[in-house]
This record gives C-alpha cells, sequence and structure tokens, in this order.
C-alpha cells in the first residue's frame, strides 16, 4: 500500500488551511475503482485526556461483512480539537495504522465527514488523497448543507445541498432511526457511495466497518482471536 506521508504536518489553523486549499483541486467525485473485494472502516479515539491519538482500521471481507485484518496505531496528538480541521489531528495516526495492514483495501469508510466540509475537504477526502484509495464519508451528525425532509424507511435518502452544489447525501441506514450523512470522499461518486454504505449496513444504525473500527479505537476489542479465516 503507497502511502503519501507528509513531511510536515500542520500545526495552526493557517498552515491547515493552505493545505485544504493546495489539495481542493485534487479531489475528484467520480468513480475510479475497480472490483472491490475488501472494505476498511477508519475511526479514531483519544486516550490521555487527548494527549495521544488513537486511529484503528478494521478490514472486512465484503461478501460476509467478516474481519479480515486489523491495524492499531498511537501517536502524540499534535493539532487541536477545532471542527473543520479534525484531519490533521486524526489522520497521522490513522495513517500509521493503515500501515500495518496485510491486506489492502479497496474502500475506506471513514467515521467523519467527506465532500461535505465547508472546504470540500473533509478527513474521509484527505485521508482518500493521501493514499489514492476510495474514500467515504460515513458521518454520524450534520456539519453543513441543507436537505429536504426524509422518509423513514430504511433505504432513504436526500441530497444535501450547499451553495447550489451537492455536496452529500443524508441517509436512512434503518427505519426510524437517526440518519447518518454520507459524503464521497475521493475516486468515488455519491451514488456508490451510498450503494456501498448500505452493502456494509445489513442490521444497525452504523456500518459493520465502523462498528468495528470504533470496537478497536476505543480498545474493546483488538485480539488477533477476533479476526476471521480468509
Amino acid at each position: 500500500m503507497q502511502i503519501n506521508q507528509p513531511e510536515h504536518w500542520p500545526t495552526t489553523v493557517e498552515e491547515a488551511l493552505e493545505v485544504q486549499r493546495q489539495l481542493r483541486d485534487q479531489v475528484v467525485i467520480e468513480n475510479r475503482l475497480g472490483p472491490i473485494e475488501y472494505v476498511a472502516g477508519v475511526d479514531v479515539g483519544f486516550e490521555e485526556d487527548g494527549a495521544v491519538t488513537r486511529a484503528a482500521i478494521a478490514v472486512l471481507r465484503l461478501s460476509d461483512l467478516k474481519l479480515v485484518d486489523q491495524g492499531i496505531a498511537r501517536r502524540p496528538t499534535t493539532f487541536p480539537y477545532i471542527p473543520g480541521f479534525l484531519s490533521f489531528r486524526e489522520i497521522p495516526a490513522v495513517l500509521d495504522a493503515l500501515a500495518k495492514l496485510k491486506i489492502e483495501p479497496g474502500i475506506l469508510l471513514c467515521d467523519g465527514q467527506g465532500y461535505a466540509h465547508p472546504r470540500r475537504l473533509g478527513i474521509a477526502v484527505h485521508l482518500g488523497l493521501l493514499t489514492d484509495i476510495p474514500s467515504i464519508g460515513v458521518a454520524k451528525s450534520w456539519l453543513i448543507g441543507k436537505h429536504d425532509p426524509l422518509p423513514e424507511e430504511r433505504g432513504a435518502w436526500q441530497p444535501l445541498h450547499d451553495k447550489g452544489e451537492v455536496i452529500g447525501a443524508v441517509l436512512r441506514t434503518r427505519d426510524n432511526t437517526k440518519p447518518l450523512y454520507i459524503s464521497s470522499g475521493h475516486r468515488i461518486s455519491l451514488p456508490t457511495a451510498l450503494d456501498y454504505v448500505m452493502r456494509c449496513t445489513p442490521k444497525y444504525r452504523l456500518p459493520e466497518t465502523t462498528r468495528w473500527a470504533h470496537k478497536l479505537a476505543s480498545g474493546k476489542d483488538e485480539q488477533p482471536s477476533a479476526l476471521q479465516e480468509n
């Protein structure tokens, strides 16, 4: 897996804004992906009152959503908590976790925003650009944009609009539950992103990729015995 680890990570908002400006024109929100056998969930937690970032990657086989690989990494936290700039706080440890994988996923489903971001560069976009792996933002809460009322049945969705542009979608993954906010990250279109999120969400509100990654990021399950045979 080729990982473009930056030589220097921003430590101020001004530096981070400049990086976002530089990367913005590189984002591809159309399908550039091949056959997908494995999908991965990406989640981040924090330890020692936020001083340490703990990133987790859970790789699942798409056909049966069984866990087949995992990567966990810890790093000192070097960027403050500022909405709109969370990728600079979280991605350094995420890249370390990705480097530990034996199986390269075909899609990354990130716990956070993608294109549905004030500067169109949420964590899913940023991570997709650094790894050149198709990526999807799967956020549990709203950040930006407006949408029409959403029906209560599973699979219903509405476009998320901002400044005259469709930046993502609000998606109901389970009847009568809170929706998720889905957006393209990199190298994947919004309709395809919605399709893969639904394929990874057979039962609960959250995709199995997200559920597994959250377990690992929170320290609830990082034992090799949790892995299924290939």
